[in-house]
């Protein structure tokens, strides 16, 4: 049997190996836990940067939409405005051929041919 020195002796070893190896565990895991929250530090400030950066776009692009929309509202309404002009000189027209067809057979003209192959309005 192993003296008591000798067996104090190898505690000592036992327990100085094993703090040493918690100690290396120890050392490991914050190395890694710091390097992590360096990481996280400068993750953050870039996000941030780009946070603040998406802002500035974001709002650039809402003001050109708007001048956009004010651009589309306008040619939209000027198209409307070409619309009616075309729908009043097709009114115009149609009652100038009336005009012309009612003063024809007030004249006692026969009626023309035309080039759709019918005779005028069919009065």
């Amino acid at each position: 049997m192993p003296s008591d020195s000798e067996s104090e002796r190898r505690t000592a070893e036992a327990r100085a190996a094993v703090t040493a190896s918690l100690s290396s565990v120890g050392s490991s895991v914050d190395a890694e836990m710091r390097r992590r929250a360096s990481d996280l530090h400068a993750n953050s400030e870039a996000i941030a940067k780009q946070e603040k950066e998406l802002a500035k776009q974001t709002s650039s692009l809402a003001k050109q939409s708007a001048q956009w929309q004010k651009l589309a509202d306008t040619s939209t309404k000027k198209l409307n405005e070409i619309g009616d002009i075309q729908n009043w000189a097709e009114m115009l027209e149609r009652d100038l051929l009336v005009l012309e067809e009612t003063m024809r057979l007030v004249d006692g003209k026969a009626a023309p041919d035309t080039a759709s192959g019918t005779n005028g309005w069919g009065l």
